[in-house]
């Protein structure tokens, strides 16, 4: 696999993941972000033996975009810290061939997933298991029958902004499971993982990465 490295340094390494490439290794046994991301340490960085790579949040298999994973067990605590306290930014890029219902806002939603289906259900109210999630959503621009939609999860609820865009009325294009029409042609989901702002694990200064969306025709009007 061919990795673009978006950050790299002692305790970090951030990578821009393709779509339909799983973030670590699942039962289809094909190559994960996770391995490619190993073997370019070990080779790079001439590292033998047992590389260590901290997993400390994952995008589904069909979305793209910024992968940060820790080099060490101390930024792995740290990052992971953030993530749960929420104080990491994210920003996601979405895209619809139907245009949401009004123009911004903020989204808040009982989810509960059905684990043998992956699929995540919308609740009227909370119930026991369920996670509340929170997006920041707007409509960044509609040009030739497609919405554009920025997305920003303040909680990191499994397929949270899927579930959200379907919700708005514009489910993202090629996502079968939450209302699109049709599949992509390379089996993606119209959502990329734009930006990733942290705090640094040890330099304790903001690290903001960003990664450009592939190169397909519907993400033209973000390129």
């Amino acid at each position: 696999m061919n990795v673009e490295i978006l950050h790299v340094d002692n305790h970090l390494l951030a990578l821009h993941k393709p779509a339909g490439v799983p973030v670590v290794p699942d039962e289809s046994g094909d190559e994960s972000l996770y391995d490619a991301a190993r073997e370019w340490i070990r080779r790079e960085c001439a590292k033998p033996g047992e590389v260590f790579l901290g997993v400390v949040h994952r995008l589904d298999r069909p979305v793209s975009g910024v992968v940060l994973f820790a080099r060490t067990s101390k930024a792995a605590a740290r990052l992971s810290e953030q993530f749960r306290a929420h104080t990491v930014r994210k920003l996601y890029f979405g895209v619809s061939e139907s245009r949401p219902r009004g123009e911004s806002g903020v989204l808040e939603q009982w989810l509960d997933k059905d684990g043998e289906r992956n699929v995540v259900r919308v609740l009227e109210r909370e119930q026991p298991g369920a996670q509340l999630a929170v997006t920041r959503w707007r409509l960044a621009s509609f040009e030739r029958g497609l919405a554009h939609l920025d997305l920003e999860p303040r909680t990191g609820r499994p397929h949270q902004l899927r579930v959200a865009a379907a919700s708005l009325g514009a489910p993202l294009l090629g996502d079968l499971k939450y209302g699109a029409a049709r599949p992509l042609a390379d089996k993606s989901v119209g959502l990329h993982a734009a930006e990733l702002e942290v705090e640094h694990p040890t330099l304790h200064t903001p690290l903001a990465l960003r990664a450009a969306p592939p190169e397909r025709e519907w993400w033209s009007a973000r390129r």
